[in-house]
């Protein structure tokens, strides 16, 4: 199979080594990749390259990046082509982007990545939402992905339902790195630490993964949290505890530069 990643960060790297591994063609762009990637992902210039040599491009940029991308390839896109949209932004911009793609025809999906990559790489859950979820589904039958769709669904659909699952991973995690913080600023960390097992079924070591996994991907969960943010004042909710948990990562990212 012939498949453009657009953007080689932790994400984007780890799909186009994984996908190369088992023999697809892969073509790549980032305008700084970092990363070490597999001998047979073909580096190339521009985004608009990396999509012409393809039939599914991925997009694993930042949200922010995520408009200007897609004017980007707006000029190569054709019709038979499936452009994955997996920035992790709210259903407004979403829409945006499909509709800057909309004359060309290509089949645009919302691909929302439902778990941290790195454990399973490709094999990530993933969540599909358009008008051409299904084909798309069918299309990629031999990559064996971790992939579901929303049925009857519009652009945006995947994007939303990763976004409110968000409030609440994101939420707890905030509250258990807060609290171990003031655990051992008490000098009492066994005691919260216990205080929280038994709100999670006694699992002492998903504490460490909530805390490391904050920690760990400060960045990328803020901007998560702001697009959340986005999404919630979009439908007049007041996100006053999101905003806590994207000010949690904020002061998360601090401390570790």
């Amino acid at each position: 199979m012939k498949i453009a990643i657009l953007g080689l960060g932790e994400a984007g790297s780890r799909f186009a080594n994984d996908l190369a591994k088992k023999g697809h063609q892969i073509w790549g762009y980032d305008p700084n990749p970092t990363y070490k990637l597999h001998p047979n992902v073909q580096l190339v210039s521009s985004n608009p390259e990396a999509v012409s040599y393809a039939d599914v491009i991925f997009s694993v940029n930042l949200s922010s990046a995520s408009l200007e991308i897609a004017q980007e390839i707006a000029t190569v896109a054709k019709p038979h082509q499936f452009f994955c949209e997996m920035n992790t932004s709210g259903p407004q911009k979403k829409m945006a982007i499909a509709q800057i793609l909309a004359s060309t025809k290509i089949k645009v999906i919302d691909l929302a990545i439902m778990a941290p990559v790195p454990p399973k790489g490709i094999l990530t859950p993933f969540l599909a939402a358009g008008e051409y979820a299904s084909d798309f589904l069918d299309f990629v039958k031999p990559l064996n992905l971790n992939i579901s769709s929303v049925e009857n669904s519009i652009i945006g659909d995947a994007a939303t339902r990763k976004l409110l699952r968000s409030i609440v991973y994101k939420g707890i995690a905030a509250v258990i790195c807060e609290a171990m913080e003031a655990g051992e600023a008490f000098g009492m960390e066994d005691y919260i630490r216990g205080q929280i097992s038994s709100l999670i079924g006694g699992n002492d070591e998903l504490i460490d993964r909530f805390v490391e996994g904050s920690r760990t991907h400060a960045l990328r969960r803020m901007h998560e949290m702001e697009a959340v943010i986005e999404m919630l004042e979009d439908q007049g909710v007041e996100p006053i505890v999101t905003r806590g948990t994207r000010n949690n990562l904020e002061k998360l990212l601090k401390s570790c530069n």
